[in-house]
């Protein structure tokens, strides 16, 4: 999800108590300096930074420094397990995991490896690593059929705070009334079409909901400047924010609609909140957003917009579903028809059994 301490790290290794999950200790591998260093420790997991580079769509001497940092980062990732001694190793997809899945299975100890797959179609790095993998763990049972003997349907795990939030006092905690809300954001870092839609769509969609808007940092100082020129009525309803770390659970709880891009995410956290939501696909982010976005509009919990139709489209979008409660109430049903409020204690499952094995 994107926006807050992420329930499903991209790489990690456990030392696991027997008894109890709750004994667990946890190291955090990525990469340093970005917004998941930030984010693990904020939750007070230790950090490793590891080497690692992405090795497809680059130039032969990119490909080349890549494959080099890759092979430094296997290394570091083998010290690791040596001085750790992990019981079990986690990853999800991402080229920063498959130094910690080659170290995995080249240790000694042959440490088991759970990978979590939360989008509906595998990318290259889960792809190839699970073929290294004890257990590959799926959202959706439509995903199992690409790992064969080594599926597991978990659902996607949300925070157990989002499952439990309380819709009144989440819009009191933001300062919300009790008009319609809207969530819109973009991601950690943002989406600048979205916004740029958006704060054309604003002098329209205010007059019938609020907007809490998630910018991202790269365009906060512009979405800061717009809102100081709202008038006071329209103010009060306009509820911009560069990032959201835990009050995104209530930014969740209190929307009526989203709009957002289609991460993995979306397949969680909407249906765990019974959300509709208007889908925007980002356009380089290979296929993995539109199968998202398809998979809950072809089941009536959402709708897609493309990105270059978003500047005409966004506001009637909003604009008709608010209008028609109908259609956006049976749009949360079919959302939370989807939801898998036991995924997180599913995967926990999975990796105590692992390092019991």
């Amino acid at each position: 999800m994107e926006q807050w301490d992420p329930a499903v790290p991209e790489a990690t290794a456990f030392r696991l108590g027997r008894d109890e999950l709750a004994d667990r200790e946890v190291r955090y591998v990525g990469q340093s300096e970005g917004i998941e260093e930030s984010l693990v420790r904020r939750t007070g997991a230790s950090f490793v930074s590891i080497a690692t580079g992405q090795i497809r769509g680059r130039s032969p001497w990119v490909m080349l420094r890549n494959v080099l940092r890759m092979a430094r980062g296997v290394r570091e990732c083998s010290a690791l397990i040596d001085d750790f001694r992990p019981d079990v190793i986690f990853i999800t997809g991402g080229y920063v995991t498959v130094p910690l899945a080659v170290a995995a299975w080249r240790s000694r100890r042959r440490v088991p490896l759970l990978i979590y797959l939360p989008d509906l179609t595998p990318g290259l790095a889960v792809r190839w690593t699970s073929h290294l993998a004890t257990r590959v763990a799926v959202s959706f049972p439509e995903v199992a059929h690409f790992f064969p003997s080594k599926a597991v349907v978990t659902g996607y795990p949300v925070r157990q705070e989002l499952l439990a939030a309380d819709k009144r006092a989440a819009r009191a905690q933001l300062g919300l009334s009790e008009a319609p809300v809207v969530l819109v954001f973009g991601g950690s870092r943002g989406a600048h079409s979205i916004n740029e839609a958006l704060i054309n769509a604003l002098p329209a969609l205010l007059e019938t909901c609020q907007v809490v808007h998630v910018s991202g940092q790269d365009d906060w100082s512009w979405i800061d400047e717009v809102s100081a020129r709202q008038t006071d009525d329209l103010r009060e309803r306009y509820h911009p924010y560069p990032y959201l770390h835990d009050e995104m659970i209530p930014a969740l709880a209190a929307a009526d609609l989203v709009v957002a891009r289609a991460g993995a995410s979306t397949l969680g956290e909407f249906p765990a909140r019974h959300l509709p939501s208007i889908l925007v696909p980002y356009p380089y982010a290979g296929q993995h957003q539109r199968a998202n976005a398809a998979y809950l509009a072809d089941r009536g919990a959402a709708l897609i917009i493309e990105d270059g139709e978003l500047a005409n489209r966004l506001a009637p979008a909003v604009q008709n579903l608010l209008a028609d409660r109908g259609r956006l109430a049976n749009m949360a049903q079919a959302a939370g028809a989807l939801a898998y409020p036991a995924a997180a204690a599913d995967i926990a499952r999975q990796l105590m059994e692992l390092a019991g094995s």
